[in-house]
């Protein structure tokens, strides 16, 4: 059975137009998950923010929403904004382990309080329209807060509840939690998507069997940084070199053209080759200039020098990052 693919919102990375291009050129995700925006208290939605959610800008694709807040009204508001909007879902954001973020008590910053959490459902259950699906981490510093956590998720009709293993503490360092998501994943009255460190086929692999009924997958960091790898998932081919010459040259000028200058341009690639220089054997030289690099015309030399040097590794290996 295949799972369902979701592409997990990157902040800063799958913005509109990343997922306009590396659809184009990859494809393979059955949903794209726009990164979270957060309601201010005049719920006014800024210019920034309505440009990722504007459906004809986003090409037709298959997107979820997603809304970081603490406050039951303010995620209502953002409900009924985006589905008016024509949207079928809205996501809540409870997993992002940014100190800046979980400092105001949201994202996985909110899992501190689970009886606030309990008493936000409540109210946001209660009069919702949209169906509403919860990103998740384990809690703040012990799995073992993920008993609690369950309770009150179980308590909700959560459309979809996508637990990344790991606590706040732990950010994106360390072996995932597989344990605990297992046995979540068999006490868990919602359907159950797995998010956390797939980077190769294997890894997915590897996983399925393990839970062979798991039925959702997110993957966001892995497909960044292997652009063919939900394509590859779905029996398709490896990226070529001509594809990813074609897929890169392609977003630089699409964001050249989003921003308006080449500068800016530049630096959005500089932050997807941070990832995609992992597809490529010995790129840690370029890849340490790349980062060091000021201004369009280096960056412009140094992805040249990657393609023309560096082999690709054996797909076999994945990117590994």
């Amino acid at each position: 059975m295949m799972s369902r693919l979701d592409f997990a919102p990157l902040d800063g990375i799958t913005k509109v137009v990343f997922r306009r291009v590396w659809h184009r050129h990859f494809g393979g995700a059955d949903r794209y998950f726009i990164p979270f925006f957060s309601p201010t208290d005049q719920h006014i939605l800024t210019q920034r923010d309505r440009r990722e959610l504007d459906p004809e800008a986003n090409g037709g694709l298959p997107l979820v929403p997603q809304v970081m807040t603490r406050r039951a009204p303010d995620f209502l508001w953002a409900a009924e904004l985006v589905e008016q909007m024509g949207y079928r879902e809205v996501n809540l954001n409870l997993g992002c382990p940014s100190g800046t973020v979980t400092a105001k008590g949201k994202g996985s910053g909110f899992l501190a309080d689970p009886d606030g959490l309990d008493r936000f459902f409540d109210e946001v259950f209660s009069q919702v329209h949209l169906p509403v699906s919860v990103k998740t981490r384990l809690g703040i510093q012990d799995p073992a807060e993920f008993s609690r956590l369950m309770e009150i998720y179980n308590r909700y009709p959560i459309a979809c509840l996508t637990i990344h293993p790991r606590v706040q503490k732990e950010k994106y360092r360390g072996t995932v939690h597989r344990d605990v998501f297992h046995q979540a994943f068999c006490q868990s009255r919602n359907p159950v998507c797995y998010n956390g460190d797939l980077r190769t086929v294997e890894e997915v692999e590897s996983l399925r069997r393990e839970i062979p009924d798991l039925e959702a997958l997110m993957i966001g960091r892995g497909a960044v940084a292997d652009p063919a790898l939900l394509r590859k998932l779905r029996g398709g081919a490896p990226a070529t070199r001509e594809e990813l010459m074609a897929f890169t040259k392609d977003l630089y000028q699409a964001y050249q053209e989003f921003y308006g200058q080449a500068a800016t341009a530049s630096q959005r690639m500089k932050e997807v080759w941070f990832y995609l220089i992992h597809l490529f054997e010995g790129g840690e030289k370029l890849d340490k200039q790349l980062r060091r690099s000021r201004g369009p015309a280096a960056y412009e030399a140094l992805e040249a020098a990657i393609f023309a040097q560096l082999p690709l590794r054996d797909h076999s290996e994945g990117a590994l990052i």
